[in-house]
């Protein structure tokens, strides 16, 4: 059988002979995607057999594929290389999956993550999803259903990737609500967050504190009130005074302004 881009796999209900209920796939062809170069998809995979049927199958659907075999292995790769999408299982040597998710969300990479796993437990679906999952499924399962799974949340994370602003070394991901400098996690306030997303939208433009307090506030700007002045004041506070470069400034008598150095 070829690798061309185009071949995937359709899976028949019938068991493999040797591989348990693990199925047996069928070649099937489909149509290309196009407009996008080859995506990078790791998988972490302890069983040799299912691990190198979705190798191959992952393969020959146009994907570039690295394969890990143990927890410890699986978060290294994911978390020193750049992959479009981690495919894990649950239950790993050395490091589970529960605890590969949890380090890497932890660490700052937003990458979708499928859980696929023989745990078919609603409680054991829940905990996935709520420490950061994109989805789960539950072997054995069709191939087909893989492959579309995969290429929606891939094509889910390509539109991901515009909601994560950037200045310097600060980021804000604002599907996760989540906000980092220098690797560092900064907690905020629903209110901080808005300011914060308002100044990096309009990076390298002075706001009026008119502007400010009509998208953040919803609200008429009083000159006698200083909640806006004590709101920059807390955001400063998190995410300026403690790391290098400033990046908010005051510009008297205009505004404010979020600004990298060097930024055009």
């Amino acid at each position: 059988m070829g690798h061309a881009p185009w071949i995937a796999y359709r899976v028949s209900k019938e068991p493999s002979p040797g591989t348990g209920s693990f199925p047996k796939p069928v070649a099937e062809f489909l149509e290309p995607e196009h407009g996008h170069g080859p995506m990078k998809i790791l998988i972490v995979e302890d069983e040799p057999k299912t691990g190198e049927y979705l190798r191959q199958g992952l393969s020959e659907a146009g994907f570039v594929v690295d394969l890990a075999r143990d927890g410890l292995d699986g978060l290294h790769l994911a978390t020193t290389s750049d992959y479009d999408l981690l495919v894990l299982d649950v239950m790993l040597p050395r490091m589970d999956g529960w605890a590969v998710l949890q380090a890497l969300r932890a660490s700052g990479r937003a990458m979708p993550v499928l859980f696929l796993t023989a745990r078919d437990q609603v409680e054991d679906r829940v905990r996935g999803l709520e420490l950061g999952a994109d989805d789960y499924l539950v072997k054995p399962f069709a191939f087909a259903e893989l492959l579309a799974r995969v290429r929606t949340l891939l094509r889910r994370g390509r539109s991901k990737e515009a909601e994560v602003l950037t200045a310097a070394d600060l980021e804000v991901d604002l599907l996760r609500r989540r906000v980092k400098r220098s690797g560092t996690r900064i907690e905020l306030t629903a209110k901080e967050f808005a300011l914060l997303e308002l100044l990096l939208r309009r990076q390298g433009e002075v706001l009026p504190r008119s502007l400010i307090a009509s998208q953040v506030w919803d609200m008429n700007f009083d000159s006698d009130t200083n909640v806006i002045e004590v709101a920059v004041r807390r955001l400063r506070a998190k995410v300026d005074e403690p790391f290098e470069p400033k990046l908010i400034r005051t510009v008297r008598g205009m505004g404010y302004v979020l600004e990298a150095p060097g930024h055009p």
